[in-house]
């Protein structure tokens, strides 16, 4: 009889079909399966939690959550019940829960080491250190294993990180810990570099450097060898927070002796040098200077020291390494900060970055190690440095055109690098308009030669000469900027759509293009762009307010939506995935990575761009839907969205924004500066600040629409009408504050370059008078609550305050309005013209009027109740009088002027779309182009006629809609 093999538990054999169907995703055959094995076994527990997982998955949340927590309080202790729960409560956002299940199944089974681990690895996701400690320690009493010991360590170090009191954190947890890794020191149990490791963190913590830098020189040191050089960076840096320049400068010298090419020591070499001669330090006349060997004290020793590595490098057969070369380079620039003469000892700057181009000048990296230290040359050397080193570039025979090219390609990578260094130097800024003219040609014509080497070359790699594309671009856009014609941001357009059309991947490119694009008001071939860079995770913190910014202010709102979901999905992702890291940090005894991960976190947390994101998809979503689909209040509701409460970390908010994505050669005096980035975050909080309040006033006003109608307002405030009143006056007071400062902000008209951050929506809102108008309709609503707590008879002069307000809101309406008349887009003299501003205006009156119109609808609830009572009163008097109050006749005229508004509004539009499709961009003359130039350019400028008329059809849909809703205002 052959051998019994592993018997499989029958309950697996039943639930097995259920899995599968999960795991394909057909979760309708899943919920049937279940009940089908339900009907014949009704305690099998685990069979119902799948089942709850395929209703959770088909949008039935409240039944699966029944079904959990009827299994639940069970208290299961089978694996299969177990591990189904956490998939379904972790599917829930639901962490806190599984805490709970395995607390009930450790009690149960407390020598399960399995079910002790899970129970830690479930605080470890919601963050209970203190509780992780005592399972940890609890663990290790089971199953007395190393990782086991250090979890509650770990946890010890991490209640000190995250705890309020500083004080607390430096005396009890972490000596706590410490105490706790020196009785396994003095055991000699340690075994891992993640122990040795965790106990140089809690040493460093405590500021404890002295016994830090004794682990790290002793015994248990050894055993830091994951990452090269470990032990030697760990005891630069104790060196240094210690500042023990002798030993620092000790080691760094013995360390580039070593690698001469290690740049992060040469850094640290400069600095010792510089702090021992501060502190006039002296070697003891006997015996070693420092525990690390000999110190090089002076200038003339470092100077004799890099000089000793270039010449080791000039005397190799194999390739020279850049190290040295740039080291003297960057000696000379420390020396001259400090005004020290032996300076000149090194040689002259110019003739050392000639001979250091000589040797890299073919590799990509010359450009940016150079670019550092151009400051050491003066204004009058710059033409004859890029003079010196066109010499050394290997070019052919001059063509009919009057162009040499290169014949290989570390030759064009030579011709690049000048072309990028004399752009750096400001040499071509400093041409004229037919100067840089030709100069495009020049770049262009280098750019097609280059074309020819990369022929071979798959469709992911990049064109060996896309640079020149790119620089030739970054001129047109200098002559757009300067002469104000449009033309060659057209042909700039038109150059970079080639340039992708060669490199299809090509992230500049498309980082350029997609700027151009919303600089001319077109959003539309902005989506496919920006998804073509594939952003990956945190790019989408990083870059992504290059999407957001425009995509509503141009009017997409469909692609402005999705735009905002790219970011949200990442965001909220984020918060899920970063426990799963904390989790795999613990069980491979990645120690030092767990405060990294939870700083990532919290700087996600805390990203202006999250914020930002968040609060203009609840605005576009209302600006969209509300009153449309559902009413405000429903809308609002859906949103969870309360207007006491306000989520956005304002003292903690961090700009996480990458200002530098573009590659720039400008030079300094071009570049963005940190005052540039500081009045750019202060603008983009003061705006979020403007739409934030906006969005609680919104959600105020659905509360306000909620409250049935109360004569008395004693009444009325047990009914919490007077509280939400309060709520109301203080956003009203602190928009009224915000939009001082925000005017405050406008009248600076800062400018920021053109690669640099994107100028909000602030000035427009409001030399349009959009976020004025905005914020009288909002005042108004405090208005109509006084008229519905007094009544009609007594409030004569209140009711003619509010119609006041009614002809104020139209007037300021009209003015918006007329602020976006005008061709959008233009053709004169055989030339295109965009006016995007007039795009943006329009969008600011869209918002303008929804507002405007959810101000009266909720006008028109309390006018109704108190209509129906005067008729009543009017009944009973069988009073002849018809006379309607002063503020019904206001308010008809009210509807009736918006429903003008919005006919002229959509009329405009509609003239726009009727001359824009008419427009022939194929009747356009480019001049000087080639039939292949003109054929990229009509390309982008059909893109734009289209993304045009997408935006004034999306915003023509929306204003029709709006206009139905005008007709439920009747009173």
């Amino acid at each position: 009889m052959a051998a019994r093999g592993h018997v499989q538990d029958p309950n697996d054999r039943r639930l097995r079909p259920i899995y599968d169907y999960l795991d394909n995703g057909n979760n309708k055959m899943a919920i049937q399966q279940a009940d089908k094995l339900l009907k014949k076994h009704k305690d099998l527990h685990c069979a119902k939690v799948l089942k709850a997982i395929g209703l959770q998955r088909t949008g039935k949340q409240d039944e699966a959550f029944t079904l959990a927590q009827e299994v639940t309080t069970l208290e299961p202790t089978d694996d299969n019940s177990l591990q189904a729960l956490t998939i379904l409560y972790r599917e829930m956002h639901r962490p806190e829960l599984v805490t709970k299940l395995y607390e009930a199944a450790v009690k149960k089974v407390p020598l399960s080491e399995e079910y002790h681990s899970h129970l830690f690895m479930a605080y470890a996701r919601v963050g209970e250190y203190k509780k992780m400690q005592q399972a940890g320690m609890a663990l290790y009493k089971i199953v007395p294993k190393n990782p086991y010991y250090f979890w509650s360590v770990m946890s010890l170090v991490m209640q000190a990180i995250s705890a309020q009191d500083e004080k607390l954190a430096q005396t009890m947890f972490l000596p706590l810990a410490e105490r706790m890794v020196e009785k396994m020191v003095k055991e000699e149990k340690i075994e891992a570099e993640a122990e040795v490791q965790l106990y140089y963190m809690i040493l460093e913590r405590l500021g404890k450097c002295v016994e830090a830098l004794d682990v790290i020189r002793g015994p248990l040191g050894e055993k830091l060898t994951s990452e090269l050089q470990s032990r030697e960076n760990k005891c630069m840096m104790l060196y240094q927070r210690l500042q023990r320049w002798p030993e620092c400068n000790a080691l760094a010298h013995k360390l580039l002796l070593k690698n001469p090419d290690d740049w992060q020591f040469y850094p640290s070499y400069f600095d010792s040098l510089f702090h021992l001669i501060d502190q006039s330090w002296s070697p003891p006349e006997e015996g070693e200077h420092c525990s690390e060997g000999s110190v090089h004290h002076t200038v003339a020793e470092v100077v004799r020291f890099v000089e000793e590595r270039i010449k080791g490098e000039d005397g190799k057969d194999s390739r020279s390494l850049r190290g040295p070369y740039l080291a003297r380079l960057e000696l000379i620039h420390r020396l001259r900060e400090r005004g020290c003469p032996e300076e000149s000892l090194l040689g002259e700057p110019l003739e050392l970055m000639v001979q250091f181009f000589g040797k890299f000048g073919d590799k990509p990296c010359c450009i940016t190690d150079l670019k550092i230290y151009l400051h050491l040359l003066s204004p009058d050397q710059h033409v004859q440095f890029i003079n010196r080193l066109s010499e050394a570039v290997p070019l052919g025979e001059q063509g009919d055109d009057g162009f040499a090219f290169p014949d290989d390609t570390k030759a064009l990578q030579r011709h690049l690098c000048v072309c990028q260094l004399s752009r750096a130097l400001g040499l071509h800024h400093c041409l004229d308009v037919d100067g840089k003219l030709r100069l495009i040609t020049e770049l262009k014509a280098h750019y097609r030669h280059g074309l020819k080497f990369g022929k071979n070359a798959l469709k992911t790699e990049l064109q060996f000469s896309d640079m020149y594309c790119l620089m030739a671009a970054h001129v047109y856009v200098d002559l757009w900027t300067e002469t104000g014609d449009e033309n060659m941001a057209w042909q700039g357009l038109g150059l970079l759509q080639e340039g992708l059309s060669h490199s299809a991947s090509n992230a500049q490119f498309k980082l350029l293009l997609l700027l151009l694009y919303c600089h001319l008001g077109a959003f539309e071939p902005v989506v496919d762009l920006y998804s073509s860079l594939d952003a990956k995770h945190v790019q989408h913190d990083t870059i992504g307010f290059l999407l957001t910014r425009y995509a509503e202010s141009l009017g997409q709102f469909a692609a402005a939506s999705q735009s905002c979901n790219f970011s949200l999905r990442f965001f909220h992702s984020n918060q899920k995935d970063t426990s799963e890291y904390i989790i795999q940090a613990y069980k491979y005894g990645a120690f030092e990575k767990i405060p990294e991960f939870i700083a990532l976190r919290n700087r996600l947390n805390q990203s202006l761009h999250f914020a930002q994101v968040r609060t203009e998809r609840m605005l576009l979503d209302l600006f969209l839907e509300a009153d449309i689909v559902l009413s405000l209040e429903e809308s609002v509701k859906a949103m969870s969205l309360s207007a006491e409460e306000d989520d956005i970390p304002w003292d903690n908010m961090r700009d996480n924004r990458d200002l530098t994505v573009f590659t720039s050669w400008d030079p300094k005096e071009r570049q963005l500066t940190e005052e540039h980035r500081r009045r750019s975050l202060e603008e983009e909080t003061v705006w979020l600040r403007i739409r934030s309040l906006t969005l609680r006033l919104l959600a105020s006003l659905a509360m306000l629409g909620h409250t049935p109608s109360q004569q008395n307002s004693e009444i009325a405030n047990e009914n919490g009408v007077g509280d939400k009143t309060s709520i109301l006056s203080s956003l009203l007071s602190q928009l009224n504050q915000t939009l001082q400062t925000a005017a405050q902000i406008a009248e600076k008209r800062t400018q920021y370059p053109f690669l640099g951050p994107p100028s909000t929506r602030l000035a427009p809102a409001l030399s349009s008078g959009s976020c004025q108008c905005q914020a009288a309709a909002l005042q108004l609503s405090v208005h109509l609550q006084e008229l519905e707590t007094v009544g009609l008879e007594e409030s004569s002069e209140l009711q003619t305050q509010i119609c006041n307000a009614f002809k104020s809101l139209v007037v300021q309406l009209q003015e918006i309005l007329n602020k976006c008349k005008g061709d959008l887009l233009d053709m004169k003299e055989g030339k295109l013209k965009t006016r995007p501003s007039l795009l943006e205006n329009l969008i600011l009156f869209v918002e303008t009027v929804c507002i405007v119109l959810w101000m009266a609808s909720y006008c028109a609830k309390i006018l109704r109740p108190l209509k129906t009572s005067l008729q009543k009163k009017k009944k009973k008097k069988k009073d002849a009088n018809t006379a309607l109050p002063v503020v019904m006749c206001g308010f008809q005229e009210l509807t009736g002027s918006l429903q003008d508004l919005l006919t002229q509004a959509l009329e405009y539009i509609k003239g726009q779309e009727t001359g824009m499709t008419a427009l022939k961009l194929a009747s356009l003359t480019l001049e000087g182009n080639t039939e292949e130039e003109a054929s990229f350019t009509k390309a982008a400028m059909d893109k734009v006629q289209s993304s045009y008329l997408r935006s004034l059809q999306e915003v023509g849909d929306l204003l029709k809609k709006r206009a139905e809703t005008l007709k439920n205002l009747k009173i």
